[in-house]
């Protein structure tokens, strides 16, 4: 009976994964679209929920990495408006645009280097080394362009935020990027050394570290990495606004925090898969685009929601894991009262013969 159920429960096992779970949800948020409104399937709905979940895809990817090694970064949005702003000053002083990409670029790298130095070298918690670069960047960002406003992009670039990925009319570019880096990312995460050591580094930095790992110099490294796709998606996303101005991309980095929990990645680090996360981003931007063609939802309404998806995917992990703690000790302490009672029972044999 017992092997039975053990084979009954490891075929449901996959069922019970929360990637499963996500592409669950993911039909039931395409059901409640269509049943919502007609347009929710129509090519231009589909491009804009693309286009608005690309650019915060792409940034979560680096952030999923990071939250598995046990750190977090909250300055993406500010990186990416420091890009995005010194895009517009330099366009505006008739820089090419290639060497604008690579200042741009370094100007990431940079960014992220500072926070990894700080947290790594110096030994600062990467939740108070970000917020505080969170904000120092995008007083930057607010310093190089003011509260000027730069639109006139060549129109090749102008064009990504309304045409379609190599013409598929409903497919945004930001999104086309996103699949083949989640793809690479992936890969990397899953079948390489280096991405199972970012695990290794998120259950137990200490151990990692006995074990040859250099988890200083892995977190820089992603932390660098981190600031480079930043400064990237600012520049794309500049492109697909045609504009560079004052308080571009604030609160993506929530969102995009939001996404990778979502996707099952342990904010203690240690666990969670790409796919998740693109499935996580996905429900998101499906869930947002159905409640938005409502009536009664606008977008501050869905901040609300917004808020609650960010405490439910820290929550249900959580109280999931608790509930298995629980379970094992309950196993073990079973486990222990049959000892005794045996031991009882040997004991009483023993004193009748």
């Amino acid at each position: 009976m017992a092997p039975e159920s053990r084979t009954l429960k490891e075929r449901l096992a996959p069922l019970m994964h929360w990637d499963t779970g996500l592409a669950v949800a993911l039909v039931a948020v395409a059901i409640f679209g269509s049943s919502v409104s007609s347009q929710f399937f129509s090519s231009y709905n589909i491009f804009t929920l693309c286009t608005n979940i690309g650019d915060l895809a792409i940034m979560a990817l680096p952030m999923t990495l990071i939250i598995i090694t046990g750190e977090i970064d909250l300055s993406v949005a500010s990186i990416l408006a420091v890009s995005a702003e010194t895009l517009g000053a330099l366009w505006t002083h008739h820089w090419p645009l290639a060497l604008i990409f690579v200042v741009c670029l370094a100007i990431g790298a940079l960014a992220g280097f500072i926070n990894g130095v700080l947290i790594t070298r110096v030994g600062l918690p990467s939740l108070a080394v970000t917020i505080g670069t969170l904000t120092l960047y995008r007083g930057l960002a607010n310093v190089i362009l003011g509260a000027s406003t730069v639109s006139n992009f060549p129109s090749p670039f102008n064009n990504l935020g309304v045409t379609g990925f190599l013409g598929i009319s409903w497919l945004s570019w930001s999104v086309a990027i996103f699949l083949v880096l989640a793809v690479i990312t992936g890969v990397v995460l899953r079948r390489t050394p280096f991405g199972r050591s970012l695990f290794a580094i998120g259950l137990s930095q200490e151990a990692a570290f006995h074990a040859g790992m250099r988890v200083k110099r892995t977190k820089l490294l992603l932390f660098v990495l981190s600031g480079v796709v930043a400064a990237a998606v600012g520049l794309l996303y500049a492109f697909e606004l045609s504009s560079a101005g004052e308080n571009i991309g604030i609160g993506f980095e929530l969102q995009v925090i939001t996404i990778v929990l979502l996707g099952g990645v342990s904010i203690f680090g240690g666990k969670g898969t790409i796919l998740g996360v693109a499935l996580a981003a996905f429900v998101y931007a499906g869930l947002r685009s159905a409640l938005l063609l409502t009536s009664s939802f606008n977008e501050n309404d869905f901040e609300v929601v917004s808020g609650g998806l960010l405490i439910l995917s820290v929550l249900i992990p959580n109280a999931a894991s608790f509930v298995q703690r629980a379970r094992a000790l309950m196993r073990r302490g079973q486990m222990r009262d049959r000892r005794k009672l045996l031991a009882l029972a040997d004991a009483e044999v023993l004193d009748r013969e």
